[in-house]
C-alpha cells in the first residue's frame, strides 16, 4: 500500500505527472437497484425488456437508455434501496473480476448469492483520499457546477471557463491540459461561495452530495481501485469517525481490515412539506476488525501501538472483533423510493433519533474520538502522548471501564474551552513515561 501513496505523492516529471493523478478504477459496486416506475410497470413492452436485460447483467445505465431508445420511455427508472449490494459485471473493466468478488464474499440468504458484506482495504493514510467527495451537479453531458475549497477553507462554487473562439481557425481555441476551471460568478451566485440554502439548483434537487468510497478488496486481483458510491453525508460523518478511530489507535488506515456492509436503521427525513417523517432505511456502514480498547490502553514506550496492534490481529485470528460503527446517526442514501447513486440526487433529512444508545462502551469511545479530533489529539505526532497520558492519569486497561471513558470525555469536552491546561497535563504526564 505505500507503494501506491508514493506513485501519488511524487514531483512532476512529465506533462502527464503535472495533473493532479487519481488511482484507476476497475469497477464499481453500487448500493443499490433501479426498478420500473409504478407507471412502467403497467407497460407489458417495458416489463419484458426491462426482465431480460436484468437477467442478461446489463447496467442500469443501458437499460434506461434502451427503454428510452426503442420503447421512447423517458425516466423510466427509479432507485430502490435493497439489504445487498450490486456487484454485475458490466461494472467491471474485466466482468470476472465481479464474479470473483462474489465467489468469496457472496452469500445466499434465500433470494440467490449477493453481496451483503465484504472486506476493503483503503490504499491511503488520507481519509479524503479514500472517500472523495464534493457538491455536483450534472447535466446529460458533463460536470456543470461543483464545489472546491479555497485556502481560506471557505468551500467555493467552480464551473469551466466557456470555450474561447480563435477568429483566424473560426473554431474553439485549444486548451492545454483540460478545460480551464474558474469560479462561478453570477446573478444567483455573485460571490462564488457554495451555499445550499441559497443555490437555486440546490433547492432544485439537482445539486447533491457526490462520493464514493474508493478501495481494494482482499484476494481480489486487479490493477486499480474499486468504489462504491453514496449521497449520504451522515454516512460520510461516521466513516469519518471510524477512519478517525482506527487512526487514533493504530496511527494509519492502510493494513487494516475494514468491512461495508448494510444495516437498517430508523431515520427521518424532511417531506415535501417541511414535516419530519420517519421511515427504515438500509445504510451502507464502515466498520473495522481491530481491538479498540486494547490499542487505546497501549500507553507506555515499550508497548506502542504497533506492538498493541499485533496482539489485536492476535486476537482477531482467534474470533476477537470490536465493530467501530454501530451508530444509527446517518441519512438515507436514497429518496423515498431507495438509494440515490452519486450525481443522481437525494432527499433533506434530519439528524435521527437515538433509540437505545448513549450508554453503550462502544458509543462513549465514539464521542471520544470526536473530541478527540477537534483537540488536535487525533494527529500522528500526538496519537501517543495522549495514549501515555491517559495510562498515567487512569491506569492500564482503562479504555474497557466506561466509567474512566466518561471522565475522560468529560475532561475532553471541558479542554474544548481551554486546550492550553489539557496540554499541559499531557506535556506533565508523559514526563513520567
Amino acid at each position: 500500500m505505500n507503494a501506491v501513496v508514493q506513485m501519488f505523492d511524487t514531483i512532476p516529471r512529465s506533462l502527464v505527472e503535472e495533473r493532479s493523478i487519481r488511482p484507476p478504477i476497475i469497477g464499481k459496486i453500487r448500493p443499490g437497484i433501479k426498478v420500473l416506475t409504478r407507471a412502467m410497470q403497467g407497460n407489458p413492452q417495458a416489463v419484458s425488456l426491462y426482465n431480460d436485460m436484468v437477467a442478461a447483467g446489463d447496467s442500469y445505465e443501458t437499460i434506461g437508455k434502451v427503454l428510452e431508445s426503442k420503447l421512447n420511455l423517458r425516466n423510466a427508472l427509479i432507485p430502490r434501496n435493497v439489504s445487498h449490494f450490486v456487484c454485475r459485471r458490466s461494472d467491471f473493466s474485466n466482468p470476472e473480476t465481479a464474479d470473483e468478488i462474489l465467489r468469496l464474499y457472496g452469500e445466499d440468504r434465500g433470494d440467490g448469492v449477493k453481496l451483503h458484506r465484504f472486506p476493503v482495504m483503503f490504499a491511503f493514510d488520507d481519509w479524503l483520499r479514500n472517500v472523495p467527495n464534493q457538491m455536483a451537479v450534472y447535466t446529460t453531458s458533463s460536470r456543470q457546477f461543483f464545489s472546491e475549497y479555497g485556502h481560506d477553507g471557505k468551500r467555493y462554487c467552480k464551473t469551466y471557463a466557456p470555450a474561447e473562439r480563435d477568429a483566424r481557425a473560426k473554431r474553439a481555441r485549444r486548451t492545454f491540459g483540460g478545460r480551464t476551471v474558474i469560479q462561478r460568478q453570477d446573478n444567483d451566485i455573485p460571490d462564488g461561495v457554495c451555499d445550499p440554502h441559497v443555490c437555486p439548483q440546490y433547492q432544485d434537487r439537482k445539486c447533491n452530495l457526490t462520493a464514493a468510497f474508493v478501495f481494494a478488496i482482499p484476494d481480489v486481483k486487479g490493477l486499480g481501485l474499486i468504489e462504491l458510491p453514496t449521497n449520504s453525508i451522515y454516512v460520510l460523518q461516521k466513516a469519518y469517525s471510524a477512519m478517525q478511530t482506527v487512526s487514533l489507535a493504530r496511527g494509519r488506515l492502510t493494513g487494516t481490515r475494514f468491512w461495508i456492509s448494510k444495516k437498517e436503521f430508523d431515520i427521518t427525513r424532511i417531506d415535501d412539506n417541511g414535516q419530519p417523517v420517519r421511515q427504515k432505511q438500509m445504510l451502507t456502514v464502515l466498520d473495522a476488525d481491530i481491538d479498540l480498547g486494547a490499542l487505546l490502553d497501549a500507553g507506555d514506550e515499550t508497548q506502542p501501538a504497533i506492538e498493541a496492534a499485533s496482539r489485536a490481529v492476535a486476537l482477531i485470528e482467534t474470533g476477537g472483533s470490536v465493530e467501530v460503527l454501530t451508530d444509527p446517526m446517518v441519512v438515507s442514501e436514497g429518496n423515498q423510493t431507495g438509494v440515490v447513486e452519486a450525481g443522481e440526487g437525494g432527499s433533506d433529512a434530519e439528524m435521527p433519533d437515538e433509540p437505545g444508545l448513549g450508554d453503550s462502551l462502544e458509543d462513549k469511545r465514539h464521542r471520544m474520538s470526536d473530541l478527540l479530533n477537534r483537540l488536535g489529539l487525533s494527529q500522528p505526532d500526538r496519537q501517543q502522548e495522549f495514549r501515555r497520558y491517559a495510562h498515567v492519569k487512569f491506569g492500564r486497561g482503562w479504555a474497557e471501564r466506561p466509567a474512566d471513558v466518561d471522565q475522560m470525555n468529560a475532561r475532553l469536552a471541558t479542554a474544548l474551552d481551554d486546550r492550553a491546561a489539557l496540554d499541559d497535563e499531557i506535556k506533565q504526564a508523559n514526563t513520567f513515561v
